[in-house]
């Protein structure tokens, strides 16, 4: 569907930045959503940003919309019209990436029961300290995935009796996914930069404004 999201992995100008910057980027995320040494659930929102942030930055800002009713829950925002979910996950292991976020038994499996993929995936891989990546796994390459596995084996159900907080893609078949040959992939060496930063500079500058 949003073909035109493949030209950020063919741009090689841009592969390069995204390498350099990318992860001085999410770890400015996680400094601006932490507290007390430890990250907030905010980090999401701000990560989800500065992809969007990319997207605009390679497609103009009238072509993306960041503006996505929340009937949409696995819609992140639109490329020339076409939905597009941003996804991330911390480790070296492919597990844990969600798809819906629910604590509800009996809606996790009515999810799974009429789940079929629907839009294009910005999968970011984040490893402190080692070798992650940016994959984008298109709509076609979901539909092949999943179909070969079946629903069963493609989709992963909170187990009862814990708080997982959703349905998640299998290890398998997230594996598979961003295997398939249909996907696109930038390798990433996840070092922490060294930043001075100050979460109250900026807004005690603003105080200071007349």
């Amino acid at each position: 569907m949003s073909s035109r999201v493949r030209e950020i992995f063919t741009d090689l100008s841009l592969v390069e930045k995204i390498k350099r910057r990318l992860p001085y980027l999410f770890y400015l995320a996680e400094l601006e959503s932490s507290r007390a040494g430890k990250i907030g659930m905010e980090v999401g929102s701000l990560r989800e940003k500065i992809i969007a942030a990319l997207l605009i930055y390679k497609f103009g800002e009238q072509n993306v919309e960041t503006a996505v009713p929340i009937t949409q829950p696995e819609v992140d925002m639109l490329l020339y019209g076409k939905p597009i979910s941003v996804k991330t996950i911390t480790g070296s292991r492919f597990s844990g990436v969600k798809l819906i976020w629910t604590v509800d038994p009996y809606k996790a499996q009515e999810f799974r029961e009429n789940y079929s993929p629907y839009c294009d995936i910005l999968l970011i891989q984040i490893a402190w300290g080692k070798v992650g990546g940016f994959h984008y796994l298109p709509l076609e390459v979901q539909q092949d995935v999943f179909n070969k596995f079946g629903r069963n084996a493609y989709i992963k159900l909170p187990k009862r009796g814990t708080n997982p907080r959703g349905v998640e893609f299998s290890k398998e078949a997230l594996l598979a996914l961003v295997k398939n040959p249909g996907t696109y992939s930038i390798e990433i060496n996840w070092q922490r930069p060294k930043i001075d930063y100050n979460p109250y500079k900026r807004w005690v500058d603003l105080w200071r404004e007349e």
